[in-house]
């Protein structure tokens, strides 16, 4: 291992000395100060000072640990020291966040609050080692709960400890824990039979306790989505209370601890930094809110100073494409190699180090600089040390902002969001389809008092029940059709419902084949075969700045086959707001580029267009390839030699907006073309867009993301990628649904100016724009405010972007031009003015805007008071404020057909049967046909009856036969999973499951939810199984009496030797294994 840089510095002559005085304990008389600090060494004089505690500890092992304190003025430099300490191998650090609010309703944002107690717990007491803690100085000032002595307010567990579940459940619920059937938020528990899930206050994730008895047999994190483990743990500590918050933090901070003031905190410290050296001196005895004055003579001389940018600042593509730059660089460095110095290169990946090898490896200036792997923003030089650390995001002007929010520590697991509206989601009065008897409307779940049975009912036309038992709740899902009216419910044993279904499986066959000709015709025309990837393709993936998700790797693979193969590629990349799609789209014009072809990317504004340009310029920054901009904001000179570079091929990638597809355009060599936001050009620009780029590979990326059973359905007939999957360190936007309120208003926008932050303020209407910049001018004085709007001169607006996203100005005032896909991770807060004028899809797209820097967002959707209560508007912002997970973009995109309709998704022509027979029916017939077409076997579901005379398909039929004692249940009991509507979900997930591993992963899962599955259960699934294998041989049905095997296969027995086969074994439940075999074997 390398040996640390502090240790360097911290024994060079000119800090030596200086860092004894700390340990002396003479610093508090008057503090150790670097007024010459540039903001990029802040984390490592952090590290640096707690080094010498660390040194110290190990001269006096039996002193007591210290604490370092890192004070910033505000969250971004917090997050930035707090990310960059693990690069100068600093002792474990904790990062606390600031207490905040939400303002709507006052009450602390869940996740933020259960990180900031588990960081507070973790530096409660005395550290057992040396411990850095980072905080803000506004999060010093705030009240911390007291842990000491809070044995009530936390509960410890250990595997092989005692503990009765009852009493741990009734700790719970008295300290306002809610029972829910299926725990998915902090402060809930569930108890079934010998499983507690409980979520506490602190984790990140809720727990899982198996008992055996009362004794703690497994301790396992769940995901709340999947609601399955994936860690085992040994002990578990589950805050059940946060203890009242009686002292300010900074009372926190004991006489041993040493304190790192960063610039602008405003914190008394024993270790001063300056960036520049102030005029005014330091009393370090001075209150707790000012420096006071700094002793003139504490002004070291620049021995221990830190100056930034040791080799000037690059703007992107710089360092690759002017040798003059360059050529001073190494000028720097030989005179660095002169002086004996040290010279250190972060490289963030394997990637960006190999193609800096590639460009400099040759050249004797750079030979001596050590390589070390880390993501360092920016590069500094400290001459008493002579040390010069250099950043190759910075070299290559690659400038990106730390994201340190605490990962999410859970296995990458797959979000899958289903489009059919689960069945507990279903409430009565909501309108549903029964497969065989068409529409009703669903009244609740019933339990029968003569049978005892639970049962749905559902109301159909002239007032007749259907009675549903709950063990066929599979053929009954929610019904979405074109909301403009309310359908007429069906009436039972009508042959209207039948015809409906025949004439729309009719309609959806010529539909899926005429989307199958579509296909046929372009596999038929050959294409370009890209050549296979190349050792620059290898280093571009790697200089990747964060981790891809599966999704988006998947996505990536699929890509590069189509743009290898020797057809036209034609896929749409569908995903949710900010979940990588851009991505996917620079590495296929990457590969594109480098394979010698030109590549267009289309995108439907302006504003996007330069987003989209800079992005992609700063990815390709190390490489010789031209990339140009070309929009209306292009001056028309620039324009012609773009347009001339295109013709000539001179331009290697062009990025733009409809201009790209004028007459005078044309490409040389144009092998890839990527259109973005795809649902926000119209019907005639698609057709352009085929005519002009017909034999040409055509990427699509669309926001709005399609209802899962629409994509499964269409998967077959179109190449399609979906992208479900959050990146680490995304956080779910903050969501409130509020009246127009100018102090809100107000709280809101200076929260967020406090934190450093940035704020979109959305008013769609320009004419009274001007009217509401003063407004807010008069609520916000501080605030520097920019309008944009699409009616503004195109230099303006241009002008306006800029200076929004240079950080030049707090409040961006716009219409909804703001919507399409800018990427500004400063700005965190989204006010949304009228949001009941917005369609869902929008409001979604409108509030994933923030959110993408790694920050707590927020979203307020304000909303005149009597639009709060009244139809569509107010079903769409209730919406928005439900799904506010990660991820949510397919619930809200089948929200959004439920309040709208279907509407044209598939075409005029479709929407009447979507009308007729319900968007989720629809789904599954046009899955069917694309099957059938393609000459596909279609999933075979369980559709075989199975009877046996010692067989009782119902917990309540078995306990009123007086034979009980000689039959066996094959259902799922109620003291197993005592929910109704979780049961009725397990058993719609037992009939969707088509093969025999999906059974056996269905038992999986159940024994993991629910504990160890009861005989009774296990018999259901065994049914389960006999009806697979026996559908699979064509055979209707299986009946077991006595001992003989009836097997019905087109209404005839099937028979051996003329007789009915025979079963060897006695008991009930070997006869059912019996069966399975004898089936499997056939």
């Amino acid at each position: 291992m390398a040996r640390p840089l502090t240790d360097i510095v911290a024994k060079s002559p000119a800090f030596a000395g200086e860092l004894v005085r700390l340990s002396e304990g003479k610093t508090r008389q008057e503090p150790l100060v670097f007024d010459r600090c540039c903001a990029a060494a802040h984390s490592f004089v952090a590290a640096l000072v707690a080094h010498q505690a660390v040194e110290e500890r190990k001269r006096e092992p039996d002193a007591e640990p210290r604490r370092i304190w890192v004070i910033a003025d505000a969250l971004p430099a917090q997050e930035r020291v707090a990310a960059e300490l693990p690069l100068w191998h600093a002792p474990a650090s904790v990062l606390v966040p600031e207490q905040e609010v939400h303002i709507n309703n006052g009450i602390s944002d869940p996740d933020l609050a259960a990180e900031r107690l588990d960081a507070l717990r973790s530096i409660s007491g005395a550290p057992r080692d040396t411990q850095i803690v980072v905080v803000t100085a506004a999060g010093l000032h705030q009240t911390a709960p007291d842990f000491e002595g809070d044995e009530q307010d936390a509960l410890c567990l250990q595997l092989g400890e005692e503990h009765a579940p009852e009493s741990l459940t009734e700790r719970l619920t008295a300290h306002g824990f809610e029972r829910v059937d299926q725990v998915t938020e902090r402060g809930q528990w569930s108890l079934r039979g010998g499983i507690l899930d409980v979520f506490p206050l602190q984790t990140p994730w809720p727990l899982r306790i198996e008992f055996f008895g009362d004794e703690v047999e497994s301790i396992r994190a769940f995901d709340v989505d999947s609601q399955l483990s994936f860690r085992k743990l040994e002990r578990a500590e589950l805050v059940i209370d946060e203890p009242p918050a009686e002292r300010p933090l900074h009372e926190w901070i004991r006489p041993q601890d040493w304190v790192v003031s960063l610039p602008g905190s405003g914190f008394p410290g024993d270790v001063l930094l300056f960036e520049t050296p102030p005029d005014a001196v330091v009393d370090a005895g001075a209150g707790t809110d000012t420096l006071g004055v700094v002793d003139a003579q504490s002004s070291r001389s620049n021995n221990t100073a830190f100056f930034g940018s040791p080799l000037g600042s690059f703007e992107t593509g710089d360092f690759v494409m002017q040798e003059t730059r360059r050529a001073m660089a190494r000028q720097t460095l030989l005179e660095w190699r002169r002086r004996k110095w040290r010279v250190v290169m972060y490289f963030p990946h394997e990637g960006e180090k190999s193609r800096f090898e590639e460009i400099c490896g040759a050249d004797e200036a750079w030979s001596a600089v050590q390589s070390r792997d880390g993501d360092l923003p920016f590069g500094f030089t400290v001459p008493g040390a002579g040390l010069a650390v250099l950043s190759a995001a910075e070299i290559f002007g690659r400038y990106s902002s730390p994201r340190t929010r605490r990962q999410n520590e859970r296995d990458e697991r797959l979000r899958r969001e289903r489009a059919q509206a689960p069945l507990r989601e279903i409430e009565p009065g909501d309108l549903v389809i029964h497969a065989s008897h068409g529409l009703g409307r669903f009244e609740g779940i019933i339990r029968d008092k003569q049978s005892g049975e639970e049962e749905l009912h559902i109301r159909y036309a002239g007032d007749v029940l259907l009675r549903v038992p709950l063990t066929q709740s599979h053929l009954i899902s929610k019904y979405v059709g074109l909301g403009a009216k309310t359908p007429e419910l069906s009436k039972l044993g009508d042959a209207r419902w039948k015809r409906a279904c025949r004439a729309a499986e009719q309609a959806i066959a010529d539909y899926a084949a005429q989307l199958l000709e579509i296909q046929a015709e372009r596999e038929s025309k050959p294409g370009y075969a890209h050549p296979p990837d190349s050792s620059w393709m290898w280093q571009f993936e790697s200089s990747f700045p964060y981790r891809e998700t599966p999704d988006q790797l998947r996505a990536i693979r699929q890509t590069k086959a189509d743009m290898e193969a020797p057809r036209p590629m034609d896929r749409l990349i569908c995903g949710d707001v900010g979940f990588g799609k851009t991505e996917v789209a620079i590495r296929a014009a990457f590969k594109c580029v480098t394979g010698g072809k030109q590549a267009a990317i289309l995108a439907p504004t302006t504003v996007l267009a330069d987003q989209h340009w800079r992005t992609f310029r700063s990815r390709m920054s190390e490489y010789p390839i031209r990339i140009e901009l070309l929009s209306r904001f292009t001056p028309p000179k620039k324009a012609a030699a773009i347009i001339e570079g295109l013709k000539t091929g001179e331009v290697d990638l062009v990025i733009g907006t409809h201009r790209l597809i004028s007459k005078d355009v044309s490409f040389k060599n144009l092998g890839l073309v990527v259109i973005d936001e795809e649902q926000r050009f119209g019907v005639r620009h698609k057709e352009q867009f085929k005519r002009n780029f017909r034999m040409v590979d055509m990427l699509t990326l669309s926001a709005t993301p399609i209802p899962r059973t629409l994509y499964v359905a269409l998967m077959g007939a179109r190449d399609m990628s979906t992208i479900e999957t959050a990146p680490l360190n995304r956080l779910p936007v903050q969501t409130a649904v509020c009246p127009y309120n100018e102090e809100l208003i107000a709280r809101a926008i200076e929260r967020e100016l406090d934190r450093g932050g940035q704020v979109f303020f959305l008013h769609n209407r320009v004419q009274s724009i001007e009217r509401m910049r003063a407004e807010l001018q008069r609520l916000v004085p501080r605030a520097r405010i920019v309008v944009g709007h699409g009616q503004m001169d195109k230099r303006d607006l241009e002008l306006v972007m800029r200076d929004f996203i240079d950080g030049k100005a707090d409040i961006l005032l716009a219409t909804s031009i703001i919507e399409s896909g800018i990427d500004i991770p400063n700005a965190n807060t989204i006010i949304i003015d009228r949001a009941d004028r917005f369609g869902l899809a929008d409001l979604y797209q409108l509030r994933g805007r923030v959110g993408r820097g790694g920050h707590r967002a927020y979203a307020y959707l304000l909303l005149p008071r009597e639009a709060l209560c009244t139809g569509d508007a107010r079903k769409r912002v209730a919406a928005i404020r439900q799904y506010t997970e990660l991820g949510s973009g397919f619930k809200i995109a089948m929200r959004d057909l439920e309040i709208r309709g279907a509407g044209n998704l598939l075409g005029t022509q479709q929407s009447g049967h979507i009308a007729a027979i319900g968007f989720e029916l629809y789904c599954q017939l046009l899955r069917q046909s694309v099957e059938r077409l393609r000459g596909q076997a279609p999933a075979i579901r369980a559709d075989a009856v199975v009877k046996a005379d010692f067989l009782s398909l119902s917990e309540a039929a078995l306990s009123t036969r007086a034979d009980a004692d000689k039959l066996i249940g094959a259902y799922l009991p109620e003291a197993y999973v005592e929910s109704t509507r979780t049961r009725m979900s397990c058993y719609s997930e037992l009939a969707k499951a088509c093969t025999l591993e999906e059974t056996d992963e269905l038992a999986r899962r159940w024994s993991d939810r629910f504990g160890p599955l009861p005989r009774a259960a296990e018999h259901l699934l065994t049914v389960h199984r006999i009806r697979l294998v026996a559908s699979q041989h064509n055979i209707s049905m299986v009946e077991i009496s006595g001992q003989k095997l009836l097997l019905t296969r087109n209404k005839q027995y099937i028979l051996e030797n003329n007789k009915f086969p025979r079963l060897s074994k006695v008991k009930p439940e070997d006869k059912l294994s019996e069966t399975l075999h004898l089936l499997r074997h056939l």
